[in-house]
């Protein structure tokens, strides 16, 4: 933290914010591909004994902010059970994101997910869904900036190694969704349902994107860039990104049963590694 001036100013201020346990930075900052102008993704963890006072974390950000008017902070549990609650800020002109987390929930779902069990969720700003497992992903890729009780480094240990029952369960779920999806897409072609052909292809290429990391030992937190990411994996499929691009290069010029095609052959090759 001491090389970055601005996690030097605002961690010591979050920290003492009653009920805020530990600190993470998540992200591409905590993965160290980040560029200069990224966000700051900030998990902030609470023990369900001592929730995180919302109230008072609105108090302290207000002396950071460069415009405490334009400073969002929410109490917890009103971004949904997956989300849970957080901040948008801007300070120093660099945007800082919060999200709340109880310690004890991601503590029960990394252990659903060490044992094969994941499940999805509807949530704005996931279009595939919230996947379980984005809560173990979090936890293993962070970058702990405060954490004085052990919190986070007592759940980060129990997610490595990635476990093979959850690899198992991902694959499981997502790949079957594949094909399926590109069926549905396919009925809708001689109705020209762009929307839903489109819709279905998304879904087929998010599926695409979980069995890939799942093969791979990767947590997959979040669908912004995955199927990049997964084109430069040890498993893989040939040439993914040039055939990703091909996909929407084809639907865009309304060549509907060209661009399934190509889905076709992806998931018939994902099918043979997986």
């Amino acid at each position: 933290m001491s090389h970055d001036p601005l996690l030097a100013r605002i961690i010591p201020v979050f920290a003492a914010v009653p009920g805020v346990a530990a600190i993470a930075l998540g992200g591409s900052r905590a993965r160290g591909t980040a560029h200069e102008t990224s966000d700051y993704d900030l998990g902030l963890y609470y023990r369900d004994a001592a929730a995180l006072d919302a109230d008072r974390l609105r108090m302290a950000v207000t002396g950071l902010v460069d415009d405490p008017a334009a400073a969002h902070v929410t109490p917890v549990g009103e971004w949904g059970p997956w989300i849970v609650g957080g901040a948008w800020l801007v300070i120093g002109g660099r945007k800082v994101d919060l999200l709340y987390r109880s310690a004890e929930q991601v503590t029960t779902v990394i252990d659903a997910c060490r044992n094969g069990e994941v499940s999805m969720h509807y949530q704005p700003g996931h279009p595939h869904g919230f996947c379980s497992a984005i809560w173990m992903g979090e936890i293993a890729l962070c970058r702990v900036l405060h954490d004085p009780g052990g919190l986070i480094a007592a759940i980060k240990a129990s997610t490595a190694p990635y476990p093979p029952a959850l690899r198992d369960a991902l694959v499981r779920r997502f790949q079957w969704e594949i094909l399926f999806a590109i069926e549905n897409a396919e009925l809708a072609v001689p109705r020209g349902d762009t929307t839903h052909i489109a819709g279905c292809a998304y879904r087929a290429l998010a599926c695409v994107a979980q069995v890939l990391f799942a093969l791979n030992g990767q947590y997959l937190i979040n669908e912004k860039g995955a199927l990049a990411q997964a084109a430069n994996f040890p498993v893989t499929v040939r040439d993914l990104a040039a055939r990703v691009a091909e996909v929407w290069r084809q639907i865009g010029a309304a060549e509907y049963a060209a661009a399934l095609r190509t889905l076709r052959m992806l998931e018939s090759e994902l099918r043979k590694i997986s």
